[in-house]
């Protein structure tokens, strides 16, 4: 059988090293290439030393274009000038490009759509784990049941990361939306600070909360009058996210250029 040749970007991150082992745990996949930003202490070093495996005989490289004339996809939970960059690449070649990098703009997430409708076989998402793209479907659900219920979206993560709200929270967001036949960029509300006064009704609150080494909980609460839901998902190892991004590869390997999302790759998709 023929092996689906993969390439990790981040490699010296700590999804790039979740997504190297995960390959190496996976039949059907093979590591043939780990990228790295110029610079990177990981540039040279093998990337299955990286990852804690045996030697794998891949080393890291910050060249992108000699390794992707060896691949069939990339794996890439990097940033997004980068992302963008990759997709680009990915489209002139028509490759798969699996992106789990967050806190893309607008017109990050337009140019990487243009990706994949020029050719590259695209699976973006702001969480791989299939449990939390479960959850998604049934916020989206609680939401539309409970309409005039109160959304908050609450999420906490280690204090290395970048970005707020987490990639997860907007995609929790974004589910509630959709319930509400809703923008999520018109209704939802980021900092609550001083004298707010009441809130507003029909709005979806986020908050967001750094420390230590926590990988990623989620909450999503509904508040009403005389009751309140709340839907958890917490994210005990990495490698459900690894996992999740072999498992879309896989599944784009057999599908159109284009945009897709982790739903669409569990069935999920309306």
């Amino acid at each position: 059988m023929t092996r689906l040749r993969i390439i990790v970007a981040g490699a010296g991150g700590r999804m790039g090293v979740a997504n190297i082992a995960a390959i190496a745990a996976h039949d059907g996949v093979e590591l043939v290439g780990a990228l790295d930003r110029s610079g990177s202490a990981a540039i040279g070093k093998d990337a299955g030393t990286l990852a804690g495996l045996d030697a794998l005989g891949v080393p890291v490289s910050d060249d992108a274009t000699a390794l992707l004339d060896q691949a069939d996809a990339i794996i890439d939970f990097t940033a997004p000038a980068a992302s963008v960059a990759l997709a680009r690449q990915a489209a002139a070649k028509g490759l798969i490009h699996i992106i789990g990098t967050t806190g893309c703009t607008e017109d990050d997430d337009d140019a990487i759509a243009d990706a994949g409708a020029a050719g590259a076989r695209i699976v973006k998402s702001g969480n791989f784990s299939p449990g939390m793209v479960a959850l998604t479907v049934l916020v989206e659900k609680a939401a539309r049941a409970l309409a005039d219920y109160d959304v908050e979206v609450l999420e906490m993560h280690h204090n290395r990361k970048v970005d707020a709200p987490s990639g997860t929270a907007l995609m929790l967001g974004e589910a509630a939306a959709r319930g509400r036949n809703i923008s999520l960029k018109d209704n939802s509300v980021r900092v609550r600070d001083g004298h707010t006064g009441p809130r507003e009704a029909g709005t979806i609150g986020f908050a967001t909360l750094r420390g230590g080494n926590v990988i990623g909980d989620h909450m999503v609460i509904l508040a009403g009058q005389s009751e309140r839901i709340e839907l958890n998902h917490r994210a005990q190892d990495r490698t459900i996210y690894a996992n999740g991004a072999v498992k879309a590869a896989l599944w784009a390997a057999g599908q159109q250029p284009g945009l897709y999302s982790m739903a669409d790759v569990l069935g999920l998709a309306d």
